[in-house]
């Protein structure tokens, strides 16, 4: 599956955010430059990051095969919001045996396991896991995926998803496969970007191979969904967190080239969304 768009739309479309979001507050000073701005990389004369070159859609499986490799290297405005925010509820939550779903690169994984849990890590990429087991070599893990983990009912006390939730077109099967999973009186945290990143950015671009770029689907999951969801596995919801954007942006990044419109653009923005679940006991 391949959908092809360039650097120039996105760093357009960021550019047209900011411009959006601050027409009738900002400095005349802003928005003329990013007016300016926008004729410039519209007509060509913007230097943009590897040339404005296409960017692949991958599947979950080879993208995740070539992002593992740089995945850890990087800074994450999302991951720097959501630890804090999950890790602070794992935190006040007895210990046991804990579910990392969709591990990645056992990020999640080393900080249960540094906090006492027992912790089974479970992904569809080997490569990933390759990953997570020198990360976290005290752990177990398996392959699988969210919609059919390969774990036996009841069989964890804590489950956590971290920021791969949306790669899922419908949230059903593996928030019921989360709480299959789930003793009673268990808890379950899902992490995920917020829709409204989402629906505003469209997808997290990440170097693929020497020179290209690529992306992994992200769908848009309104709160509302969530709730269905949850509901539906006959989970109780004991909060939602949305921390907010913290200015940070990725080094090297297209955003980073136009730094002033990309934190104008998503200032005061929740980019993370945490949910804090129990099954009930």
């Amino acid at each position: 599956m391949s959908n092809e768009f360039r650097v120039r739309e996105l760093v357009l479309g960021i550019q047209g955010l900011a411009l959006l979001r601050h027409a009738l507050d900002g400095e005349e000073a802003f928005l003329k430059e990013r007016v300016a701005d926008i004729r410039r990389f519209a007509s060509g004369d913007g230097e943009l990051p590897d040339g404005g070159a296409d960017i692949s859609e991958l599947d979950a499986a080879e993208g995740y095969a070539s992002w593992s490799a740089v995945y850890d290297s990087l800074p994450s405005s999302y991951i720097e919001v959501e630890e804090p925010v999950l890790h602070g509820i794992v935190d006040t939550l007895p210990t046991g045996t804990a579910l990392d779903a969709a591990c990645g690169t056992g990020r999640q994984t080393g900080a249960l396991v540094a906090r006492g849990f027992r912790t089974i890590g479970v992904d569809q990429s080997p490569e990933m896991l390759a990953r997570a087991r020198a990360r976290a070599p005290q752990a177990e893990f398996r392959v699988g995926n969210l919609e059919n983990l390969p774990l036996e009912d009841d069989s964890v006390d804590l489950a956590v998803c971290s920021l791969a939730m949306t790669h899922l077109p419908d949230l059903a099967k593996g928030v019921a496969e989360l709480a299959r999973v789930v003793r009673p009186g268990g808890r379950i945290l899902v992490s995920d970007l917020h829709p409204f990143v989402i629906a505003l950015q469209g997808q997290c671009v990440f170097v693929h191979g020497s020179e290209q770029l690529a992306f992994v689907r992200n769908h848009v999951h309104l709160p509302g969904r969530y709730l269905e969801a949850f509901t539906g596995a006959g989970l109780t919801v004991r909060a939602c967190h949305e921390p907010l954007f913290n200015g940070s942006l990725a080094p090297g990044g297209y955003e980073e080239m136009i730094a002033d419109a990309a934190r104008a653009a998503w200032d005061g923005l929740p980019i993370v969304i945490v949910w804090d679940v129990e099954v009930p006991a």
